[in-house]
């Protein structure tokens, strides 16, 4: 269990960056998986008090503040309606409802985790992380980042795709044994294997069905890991097959 000297609601951003540049504090987020790795702050921040909960939709694209709740993806209509159902079904299977009421799309992205939905998805969209200092970086490079002091403050979702999530469970809301993620864009089709068990990364990236490698051959030169759940070897071996079905799922009008 996770142990806080002190807790404070941040008032503003600024004042939350300036409290999150000391190695003692940490950002809290949802709270959820953090406050169950023991871990021991002088610090924790709490943006709750900054807006950062709302989905807004422009003209072409979708910015999601930070603090937004996996359930609050799951639910809002108009990502449904603009990406055909996808949030809803990759979120579903995480834990449980009163999860996912909880946990936050920041929390998730700033986290890396390797069994994350929720980046293999932003990952197959092509989103942007929005940084209070740094301003907006792609997530897949930031995927790939070390952990730094900068604030998460929204995620950006470009507008016209079409995108699908396959996974394998050993149990209905287990942490997954792989994940694929793919969407449809006017580039393309990207491919993304997350709980690999490591980060989620781009397997293929602006591939169409002429000229694409085979499933086969993706799963062959990506690396894959062990762990409680599965062997590296498992995961390769039904890697083509979700690749497959979601892209598949993609090009489907």
């Amino acid at each position: 269990m996770a142990k806080y000297r002190n807790y404070v609601m941040a008032k503003t951003i600024e004042e939350a960056y300036a409290l999150n540049q000391k190695k003692s504090s940490v950002i809290v987020a949802g709270n959820m998986w953090l406050r169950m790795c023991g871990l021991k702050k002088q610090t924790a921040i709490d943006l709750s008090l900054l807006g950062l909960d709302k989905i807004e939709e422009t003209e072409d694209a979708f910015v999601i503040g930070s603090m937004t709740t996996l359930r609050a993806l799951e639910t809002d209509s108009a990502l449904d309606q603009a990406f055909g159902g996808v949030f809803a079904r990759a979120l579903a299977p995480i834990v449980g409802t009163q999860f996912r009421a909880t946990a936050t799309v920041g929390g998730s992205v700033y986290s890396r985790f390797g069994f994350s939905d929720v980046s293999a998805l932003l990952l197959a969209l092509d989103a942007e992380v929005i940084l209070f200092k740094r301003g907006a970086v792609k997530l897949t490079r930031y995927q790939q980042e070390p952990w730094d002091r900068d604030i998460i403050t929204h995620i950006r979702i470009a507008k016209g795709q079409r995108a699908a999530v396959e996974s394998v469970r050993v149990s209905g809301t287990d942490i997954p044994v792989l994940v694929c993620a793919a969407a449809r864009s006017e580039a393309g089709i990207r491919l993304v294997l997350g709980a690999r068990p490591a980060r989620a990364i781009v397997a293929a990236d602006g591939v169409d069905g002429a000229q694409m490698e085979t499933f086969e051959h993706i799963a062959g030169r990506t690396a894959f890991g062990d762990n409680l759940r599965a062997s590296a070897a498992y995961r390769r071996r039904i890697a083509p097959v979700l690749m497959e079905r979601a892209y598949t799922a993609c090009r489907e009008e």
